[in-house]
């Protein structure tokens, strides 16, 4: 006689049991559709918003039209990020320098931070025509990481805007890969804040890379945070870049998940 009775409960088997717990392909649908969704309200969004650029007049204006997209993209797919120490941002111009994990990095700084910051961001990114005509539009500064003629170029560009005190953003990083840890700091950030004689801001972005990591097609579901840190301030006395790099770098990795990677770099 067959026995249905499972040894580790003595109860009897089931057919039901089965269907208590999702199978795989179930969730991996739900992943899928969910990663489609993403990219379908993105569509949506970016598409009304370069409708908006195009029109509105002033950087002003965009900038306020790109915070608000920015949100309500966060909002529809169900990723609004917890933001703390906001209040830490000061009212007056600064530099914002912030780990770098994820293509969606740029659009949670941009639904959480005032729109009076500019983008710093590289200069592939012209080579993409319609983020190029939207970032150009809402007035980010482009930066070549590879031409060391056009590169010393943009960074004179960079330092002549610092001067008028303007708020800037950069992921001093350059770039992000699929791996997670915190990459070298390159110095423009740095150079601009003690040009223009401003502090600098750290600010981690936390979740990112596992939503939409560099080397994943779809985003999957994931909680995004961000920490805004104290601003960081530097003497006339001294090297201003190499200090205020080091700091923003020790303050970003005491609350960042993530190991250095410094040393360990090809």
């Amino acid at each position: 006689m067959i026995t249905l009775t499972n040894p580790s409960t003595g109860y009897i088997n089931s057919p039901f049991d089965r269907m208590q717990t999702p199978p795989r392909t179930a969730t991996r649908t739900a992943e899928i559709a969910y990663g489609l969704a993403c990219w379908l309200a993105f569509g949506m969004v970016a598409l009304g918003l370069l409708v908006a650029t195009a029109l509105l007049p002033g950087v002003g204006p965009r900038r306020v039209a790109t915070q608000r997209s920015a949100r309500l993209f966060l909002a529809l797919i169900a990723s609004s990020p917890r933001v703390t120490g906001l209040d830490q941002l000061p009212a007056t111009p600064c530099v914002v320098v912030a780990n770098h994990a994820s293509y969606l990095d740029g659009v949670i700084l941009a639904a959480v931070l005032p729109p009076r910051f500019a983008f710093v961001i590289k200069r592939e990114m012209t080579r993409v025509p319609f983020a190029h005509f939207f970032l150009r539009r809402i007035g980010s500064q482009f930066v070549e990481r590879f031409d060391t003629r056009r590169g010393a170029a943009d960074a004179r560009r960079i330092l002549a805007l610092a001067e008028t005190r303007q708020s800037l953003v950069f992921f001093p990083e350059g770039t992000f890969r699929a791996e997670p840890g915190l990459r070298r700091f390159q110095g423009g950030a740095f150079a601009a804040a003690a040009r223009g004689r401003v502090p600098v801001v750290p600010v981690i972005i936390r979740g990112s890379r596992a939503m939409l990591a560099a080397d994943m097609l779809l985003p999957r579901r994931a909680p995004l945070e961000v920490l805004v840190k104290p601003p960081l301030h530097h003497d006339a006395a001294g090297d201003a870049v190499a200090t205020l790099r080091s700091a923003s770098r020790t303050s970003i990795l005491a609350d960042l998940p993530e190991p250095d990677l410094v040393g360990q770099e090809s």
